[in-house]
């Protein structure tokens, strides 16, 4: 049954819709996809109360990122690739809508480039880069910080930049510099560990890796105590001697990175980033949502 305030909100939906359809596009990367996750929306919309909100046009995207988000995370659990990234072309010139939305859309290479982002990443990067969407508003999406939904989307670019180098030759090199990192944090030689590192090189960490370190130094001095960010050579190098002692190398998501993983079950994931043969990043990740979307191999 209608009434004066679900008629506003649909009508409001619709003059939202073509902005919506957009980003659930780009983060989807399939038009037909894009227009499953805006009839969701709209349906959950019609059983909410929009009454409490003063942006409409963001409380509509958070409904919209929400439902992608969960379709990305489906998609990965079943290891799929969508249709649009392989054999789908941008949406066809028959309507005003699509053709408004080819003239703006991101082009296939990029999402061929975005498939290889987590969701979390995904959604951060075109949320924030494409449609200059807050990090509070993403944070909310992703039921985190703003501080972590920036981070996630720092590595989102990161990855994007070095998604031109995947070769084997390329992540053997990685695995070895992971390799000696690990080895020199573990002996505590400090000039190896500066050598493996850019002068630049930044530390970040999500609120469950930082409240998670401190907990273990606790118990094992021997681990390094995190903060949100970490940023330089020797300070990067300074939290990293003579620790790391129950890291594992392992294979994420294809890349050589570090596992802390306690009784056989990774709770904490560590990335590294490379620019010219030097480590320019090094993010923790412990939130489980993330850490589960990851792809191991020990």
């Amino acid at each position: 049954m209608t009434t004066p305030e679900t008629e506003l909100l649909a009508a409001s939906f619709e003059d939202h819709r073509k902005r919506l359809k957009a980003v659930a596009y780009r983060i989807l990367g399939s038009a037909s996809e894009a227009d499953d996750a805006l009839q969701e929306a709209f349906l959950r919309c019609m059983r909410t109360d929009a009454a409490g909100s003063d942006n409409l046009a963001g409380w509509l995207t958070t409904i919209v990122g929400r439902i992608c988000l969960d379709k990305l995370r489906a998609r990965r659990t079943r290891r799929e690739v969508p249709v649009g990234a392989e054999t789908e072309t941008l949406p066809a010139q028959d309507n005003p809508e699509h053709e408004a939305m080819d003239a703006d859309a991101v082009g296939l290479a990029m999402l061929v480039v975005l498939e290889t982002l987590r969701p979390a990443e995904r959604l951060a990067f075109v949320l924030h880069d494409m449609f200059d969407i807050s990090f509070d508003e993403i944070g909310r999406i992703l039921g985190c910080s703003p501080v972590a939904a920036r981070q996630i989307a720092s590595r989102a670019r990161r990855r994007i930049r070095g998604s031109s180098s995947t070769s084997d030759a390329d992540r053997a090199r990685r695995r070895e510099l992971v390799e000696a990192f690990l080895a020199a944090s573990q002996r505590g030689d400090f000039a190896a560990l500066l050598a493996l590192l850019d002068p630049g090189v930044v530390v970040t960490a999500d609120p469950i890796a930082v409240e998670a370190s401190a907990a273990r130094a606790r118990v094992e001095p021997s681990e390094p105590v995190l903060a949100t960010e970490i940023r330089g050579q020797m300070r990067v190098g300074e939290i990293f001697r003579g620790k790391a002692r129950n890291a594992k190398i392992a294979l994420i998501d294809g890349n050589a990175g570090l596992v802390f993983a306690p009784g056989g079950r990774a709770h904490m994931v560590v990335e590294f980033f490379f620019e010219q043969g030097r480590i320019v990043e090094i993010a923790f990740v412990a939130e489980p949502g993330q850490v589960s979307e990851f792809a191991l191999e020990f």
